[in-house]
Order: structure tokens, then sequence, then C-alpha cells
């Protein structure tokens, strides 16, 4: 791969609108629980026919720019940085105009940009093509891009964040109000930045959220006091947490359609005792369990193993009062449950898999600065067990980013690759539809590959 230009992309200058020339923002409760975790990243996988060398530098690569540039100024915190100065209590996010901006990479491959996309391949395939972000043990950067094209194939984008600043809502919102922009600007037209639609307006309100008095500290007291092999020995330190990724994991995509889901939920509701669940499943507990239930025999795991699964969840709307759904920040909390294999081995497994999660998820409307008071970063498992996460949601919309060349071929969120993770997002080409990405062992990527297709086709076949 050739890097081809490293450059620095302030917010656009607006002269009609004063920006104020420095400020901070707090961290809320939720940002500091997430203030060591490895940075989040994706790639966004373009196929354009259209992209000779030339083409590409002439035409794509300046509209992404600009329109970059005035993204940043409607998302003005985010081209600052994260800072831990002696004198404050706590980390904080700062903006200073005379330096502040964000880092683009721009690059060229030689790769198959169809291969990397679209089929099988090792997980370490996708890290030439991840944006770096600067951290130190003082300062760290928010947000950086790379750019990748793939010459006559297409192109790549990429963000690398910190996710002691942004989660899964925060970014999509972003990369959706720069997409928006980027198709809106007039040909070769320099044009000021135009007001984005109320739904992509974000909000940076850090006015105190009511009821998580404490939990900031509570937090951080436990961020202060961690010791881990490999991490740094500085406890203020702004260096995330190492999470090496194994050498030999592929990654795949596995979809569901709107129809598949529609009949999951029948079975599911049919496998269920005493009939006492009325209400549909939602569509991401139902992909969540079905994938689950086929990560668990993938590994080959035995009936007295013990799986701890969980998802994190929007606190947005949970909240009282409710938070703009466009508020930027971390705003999200997390909820497992611990349970015996042998449950989700058993014919019922997928409907007792939805029936855990779904319980989970009604137990949230009832606090859920409540259930966050109960958690710490890292959870304390006992030896042995096994914990699969889900990140992302099908509610994201992250094939709304069309920069003006066509939607996603497809999205990877890569750092589901550092864990037994899978990741979700909505269907590319079918509304009510699935994604699902995962990160497994080669040989058990083909046992799940089996299970998955395998369980489909019976059910289209038996409903």
């Amino acid at each position: 791969m050739n890097i081809l230009e490293v450059c620095h992309v302030p917010p656009f200058s607006n002269s009609f609108k004063s920006t104020p020339t420095e400020f901070s923002l707090p961290l809320n409760f939720s940002d500091i629980f997430n203030l060591k975790f490895p940075p989040v990243q994706s790639i966004f996988f373009y196929k354009l026919g259209e992209s000779t060398p030339a083409y590409f530098k002439t035409v794509i690569l300046p509209k992404i720019k600009h329109s970059l540039s005035i993204t940043l100024f409607h998302f003005l915190p985010l081209a600052g940085y994260l800072s831990w100065p002696q004198n404050s209590e706590k980390p904080i996010i700062i903006y200073n105009t005379a330096n502040d901006g964000v880092l683009l990479t721009v690059a060229e491959s030689n790769e198959d940009f169809d291969h990397l996309y679209s089929e099988v391949r090792y997980a370490s395939e996708s890290h030439p093509y991840l944006a770096p972000l600067s951290v130190s043990d003082t300062k760290a950067s928010i947000l950086s891009f790379q750019i990748t094209l793939f010459p006559n194939k297409g192109f790549t984008i990429s963000y690398t964040l910190n996710h002691a600043v942004l989660d899964g809502r925060s970014i999509s919102l972003f990369m959706n109000s720069w997409a928006y922009i980027c198709r809106n600007l007039e040909e070769n037209v320099k044009i000021s930045p135009s007001s984005l639609p109320e739904e992509l307006n974000p909000s940076f309100d850090r006015t105190v959220i009511p009821g998580s008095e404490g939990l900031e500290m509570r937090y951080l007291d436990y961020w202060l006091g961690l010791k881990l092999p490999g991490s740094d020995a500085n406890p203020r330190s702004l260096e995330p947490i190492p999470f090496p990724v194994p050498a030999d994991v592929v990654r795949a995509t596995f979809e569901f359609s709107r129809e598949d889901i529609k009949k999951l939920g029948e079975r599911v509701l049919s496998k269920l005792e005493n009939g006492n669940q009325t209400k549909p499943f939602s569509t991401f507990v139902l992909a969540y369990a079905y994938t689950l239930v086929c990560m668990v025999k993938a590994k080959g795991l035995k009936n007295n193993n013990k799986v701890k699964f969980g998802l994190t969840t929007d606190c947005r709307p949970r909240l009282n009062p409710p938070l703009s759904r466009n508020y930027i920040g971390n705003c999200v909390t997390s909820c497992d449950v611990l349970v015996e294999a042998e449950q989700l081995l058993k014919e019922t497994g997928v409907a007792y898999a939805a029936k855990r999660l779904n319980e989970m998820i009604e137990g949230l409307e009832n606090g859920v600065l409540e259930i966050a008071k109960e958690k710490v970063p890292f959870m304390d498992v006992e030896p042995g067990v096994r914990i699969i996460l889900v990140a992302g949601s099908n509610r994201f919309g992250k094939y709304g980013a069309d920069f003006g060349w066509g939607k996603p071929a497809n999205v990877e969120i890569t750092t589901i690759d550092v864990g037994e993770s899978l990741s979700m997002m909505e269907s590319r080409d079918e509304s009510g539809g699935v994604e699902i990405g995962l990160v497994l062992k080669k040989h058990e990527m083909e046992v799940f590959a089996s299970l998955f297709v395998h369980g489909l086709k019976v059910l289209r076949s038996s409903l």
C-alpha cells in the first residue's frame, strides 16, 4: 500500500457565524466508563468503476475533504482532543481553533477490493486500511480517518474513534452528516456550511444527567486503581489498555432477510414454555439469539461450560428526562446474563436466549442509572467463562453514509476482532433485514457458516 498524503483537516471557517476560539467539555459517567477501552474502528467500502487515480484525486478526494471540514464545523468538539490536566479531577475535551482538526490519511492499494469486502478473509487483512489515532499519556485525539483508493474498483473510508468521547450512535450520526453534506455539495463550488436537517443536528449539551451524581468518580476511581499486565504504569495516562488481535482469526458477514426474521420470531414464540410471551421479539433480539447459539455450537462448548452474553444499550431515551436522540458522546450502559451452555445447546436454545435477552432489555426500563451503578468497566468473570458480546445495532443507519457515489457495498465494524464478539447493523439492500459481522478461528467459522445457513434453510422450509 502506498501512502499518498497525511493531512490535517480543520473545521470550516465561516465568517457569517462566530465560533468560540477555545472551550472545554466535561465527560459524563458513560464516557468515563469507556475511558481506557481500545479505540473503535470501522471501514466503509464503496464500489466505483470510475475510480481511476485521476478521477479520485480531482473529483472524489476534494469533495470528501471539503465536506469533512464543513462537518467538523457542525461537530466542533470532535476536532479537539482529550486531555487530563494536572489541575483537573477528571479528563476533559478541549478545543482550540488555532491548532485543532482531524488527521486524514490518503492511501492507494493494489489489493483485491472485492475479496476484502465480500469474502471470508483473515481479520488482519483489514488493518492496513484503518486510520491511525494519536494517543499519549497526556493528550489523545478524538477522531481520525483514512481514505484508500483501489484503482478501477472503489475506495474505503475508515474511522478510528476514541471510545471515551463517542459511542456507536454518535459516530453514525457524524458519518451520515458528513455523507449528507458531501453529496449535496455543488460541483466544483466551495460552499459555506449549509444547515443540517433536524434529524442530523448534533447536540453537545453537557447538562448534568439527573441521577448520575457520583458515577463519574466511581468509574474514575476504578480506572485509577486498575493494574493490568501490559497497561501503563501511570494511572492518569490516556493510553488505552492493549487488546491483542489473535493472528489466526477470520472475518465474514452473514445476513438475515426480513422474511428470515419474521419466521424466526414465529418459531421462537412457538418454542417458549407456558406460552406466556405474546409480544413479538425485536429484530435485534432474534438476530442476536440465533447468532449466539450458532457461535456456542461452532466453538464446541459443552453442556457444563458457562457463557456470559450481553449487550450495550442506548440510555438516551431511558433517562428522566430523556436526552436528545442526537446527543453526541457516550450514553450507554451494559447488561449481561450468565448461563449454562446446556440451555443454549438444546433444541429450544434460540428461544431461551431470546427470552433472556428480552428480560434484560425490559429490565432497563426500570432505571438504567440504577443498573449502571452496579457495573464496573471490566466484568468480574470466573475462569473458564466464555463472554460473547454484540457491537453496533440495526438501528444506527450505517448504510445511510452515501457520499454521492452510492451506498456502501459493505460496512465492517473492525474492532470485534479483539474478542469473542459479533457486530450487527441493518441490511444494505432490504428494510427489516440484518447483517451480522463475525470474527472466529478458521475452523470455527466453517462450522458456524454451516449451522447458520442450514438453520435458516430449515426455518424457511418448515413454516
